[in-house]
Order: structure tokens, then sequence, then C-alpha cells
């Protein structure tokens, strides 16, 4: 049985930091993290395949705030997120399968998803 584990999320004020931290079970496809907003459909932010260790970002809002990584020996993937804005407010989840697509270098067709983690972002 597949297990994802989140955990990091919070509150903070506009411009600070949060990690997150994914633990994962799998050890093949990839692993990303995804963000629901408030009223909104789930977004795809970041993600890395576990056959090569290439990161990828889905969103152009955070590719220069946000960075994906993982530990491989702990099994532990994180989401370092800085200068966040009120727009990052959402519930975040880590996902895990998938497959990777070697001309886009990105995941998708996740086939296990955490629980989530709320990050609140206030202006």
């Amino acid at each position: 049985q597949v297990q994802l584990t989140e955990s990091g999320g919070g509150s903070v004020e506009s411009g600070g930091s949060l990690k997150l931290s994914c633990e994962y079970s799998v050890d093949s496809g990839c692993v990303g993290w995804f963000r629901q907003a408030p009223g909104k459909e789930r977004e795809g932010l970041a993600g890395i395949y576990l056959g090569g260790n290439s990161r990828y970002y889905d969103h152009d809002s955070v590719y220069d705030r946000f960075t994906v990584s993982r530990d491989k020996t702990k099994k532990m993937m994180y989401l370092q997120m800085n200068r966040l804005k009120p727009e990052d407010t959402g519930i975040y989840t880590c996902a895990a399968g998938g497959s990777y697509n070697y001309f886009t270098g990105k995941c998708s067709a996740y086939q296990y998803w955490g629980q989530g983690t709320q990050v609140t972002v206030s202006s």
C-alpha cells in the first residue's frame, strides 16, 4: 500500500517562507506537489522523476520562488516556498506514481495522493 504523508503547512505572512515535507513509499515513477486554492481546481506545481532525479516545475508563478527537492535515502520530498503570496493559499498535496515524459521532462497521471496540508498566506 502506497503511503504519502505531508507535513509543514501553516500560516505565514506575505513574503514569508515555509517548507513542506512529504514522506513517500514508492520506489519508481514520480513524486510531485499539487495545490488546490479555495474555489479552484487542483493544479500541479512541481515534481521529481525518481528514475533520474529530474526536477520540473508546472506552474509559472512558482518556478522562481519554490524549490522541489528530495532526500533519496529518507524517501522524503520537500517543497521550499519563499516569497509567499496570498494567492499561494491552499491545500498542498503530494502525489506519487505517474509516468515521466522524456520530451517534456514532466510527470503526469499520478495515481496516489496524500491527505494534504493547509498553507495560508495573509496579506
